[in-house]
């Protein structure tokens, strides 16, 4: 299961001058079992702090979390999180990185590459096993990241801004693979991104953030069938759609 719910989560930090900076006002939202969401929203906005709150590596204010019935404190085996920034280790291969977080559970030594290599195979990275990160391109080693995710079995996966720091053409071909693996995986995600387009072809769902302080703005069902084409009518009206909605409340940069 994976069911996520976000009851009146609130968050602020300590500025020099001793004031609060709100970055999360009463956000309140459901994700259901298998269900990918998006969440788009401007810079500062609060997007990437909900999703560090939602993977347990950060504390909010006030609020709850809860997944499949259960509030969540501290970090939880059941939340999987790939961050923008690869964060491989440059002296693991390849396997190596994958099977890291197995390693760290204490896994015996054949079932953990046993698992990682099946997740390996699944982003398409086999004939890279034994390669280095700094021996593969930026595309590949976001799949190295994404696939050390899975090795763990999460229930939830937590994307933030994934290939933003890609090229368009790289970008677009991830995009097609990552809904391959979540039809293989049957994972809930969600994705944190600034790309309306990016949104539209990945979500069933989208979830608009306000400006700093961080609000739920609107949220949009995508009800489109897959697979889907960025040139189609369809898609085009889905993606105005959400233009204009930004554009007359929330203003994403």
């Amino acid at each position: 299961m994976g069911n996520l719910e976000i009851r009146d989560l609130n968050q602020s930090f300590s500025k020099e001058d001793g004031s609060r900076l709100v970055v999360l006002d009463h956000v309140t939202f459901d994700v259901k079992d298998k269900e990918f969401v998006c969440i788009l929203g401007s810079s500062g906005c609060g997007k990437t702090t909900l999703l560090r709150l939602i993977a347990g590596l950060d504390t909010a204010q006030t609020g709850l979390i809860i997944l499949d019935g259960e509030e969540m404190k501290g970090a939880n085996p059941k939340v999987g999180m790939v961050f923008q920034e690869y964060s491989l280790f440059p002296w693991r291969t390849v396997i190596d990185n994958i099977a890291f977080g197995l390693e760290m559970q204490g896994m015996r030594t054949e079932e953990r590459y046993r698992i990682a290599e099946r997740y390996l195979h699944l982003v398409n990275l086999t004939p890279f096993r034994d390669s280095f990160p700094s021996e593969l391109s930026g595309g590949m080693r976001q799949r190295v990241a994404v696939a050390r995710a899975l090795a763990l079995d999460p229930v939830l996966l937590l994307m933030d801004e994934p290939f933003g720091a890609l090229d368009a053409q790289t970008r677009n071909m991830l995009q097609k693979e990552l809904l391959d693996i979540r039809e293989e995986t049957k994972k809930t995600i969600i994705f944190i991104t600034h790309s309306v387009d990016e949104a539209v072809f990945l979500s069933d769902r989208i979830i608009v953030l306000t400006p700093r302080p961080g609000r739920i703005c609107r949220t949009l069902d995508v009800d489109l069938p897959r697979p889907r084409d960025r040139t189609s009518v369809e898609f085009a009206q889905v993606r105005r759609t959400v233009l204009d909605l930004i554009n007359q409340n929330c203003s994403i940069q």
